[in-house]
């Protein structure tokens, strides 16, 4: 009933506008009655997301079964059952898109859906990184990355007609945030410092007395192919030190 209703009500959007359709011209069309709307969808911006309940609940799923090897690597791959549901039905996909972007109200909606997966990730990655400090700074900014590394390949595939393969670009942007984002804390780094070790050589620079440090620069070699995490910890010890 919640399938038939949802498209009952898509078929009339389209058909009439989102604005010129009522509940009643949506049960109309269903063949039910107006109780039986509001016992699944609250409102008509509800019924043009009929899938994001379910799909919300899969990726909450998902994230409680992921072990702690690699949270970035988890949320990426929560983000992606979002896709998939996207995917699975082309055709809907792109004509929802395209009147949510018609319609403001709609536009809104979306946003509070996108909020509600965005939590989700950071409640997720809080638990992994800790809930207070940098902990829960580096979750909300996870998830914020994530998200919308992830939309704008979804968009860039709806605003094609929904051409071609959507998980090409989402991989690609996703790609970029475990790249940006997926260097170890200080609780999971490898046990094992030798493995990609990085040289750090501080050389002092004059022309700024008082030996205090604010005129030294520090130089960077490291091997290539090392790891960013491991880069940017080495920084991080060499600016520390002096």
């Amino acid at each position: 009933m919640r399938e038939v209703l949802a498209q009952a009500a898509f078929q009339l959007f389209l058909e009439r506008g989102f604005e010129r359709t009522t509940v009643d011209d949506i049960v109309a069309r269903a063949g039910v009655g107006r109780r039986s709307f509001f016992r699944y969808f609250p409102s008509k911006e509800d019924a043009v997301f009929p899938d994001h309940e379910r799909c919300l609940a899969e990726m909450t799923e998902f994230l409680a079964a992921a072990d702690d090897s690699d949270p970035v690597g988890a949320v990426s791959d929560a983000a992606r059952i979002v896709l998939r549901m996207y995917a699975a039905n082309p055709e809907f996909s792109v004509q929802r898109y395209r009147l949510t972007r018609e319609v403001p109200g709609l536009r809104t909606y979306e946003l509070s859906v996108v909020r509600r997966y965005e939590q989700t990730l950071a409640g997720h990655l809080r638990s992994r990184f800790g809930e207070d400090g940098d902990g829960a700074l580096r979750a909300e900014v996870v998830a914020a990355s994530v998200v919308a590394a992830h939309n704008n390949g979804l968009r860039l595939w709806l605003r094609s007609g929904g051409e071609g393969d959507p998980e090409v670009a989402v991989d690609h942007a996703l790609a970029l945030v475990r790249e940006v984002w997926g260097r170890p804390t200080a609780s999971t780094a490898p046990a094992d410092p030798g493995a990609s070790a990085v040289p750090v050589v501080p050389l002092a620079v004059s022309g700024r007395g008082g030996g205090d440090g604010d005129g030294e620069v520090v130089v960077m070699v490291a091997r290539k192919g090392t790891p960013m995490w491991r880069v940017v910890q080495q920084i991080e010890a060499a600016v520390g030190e002096n």
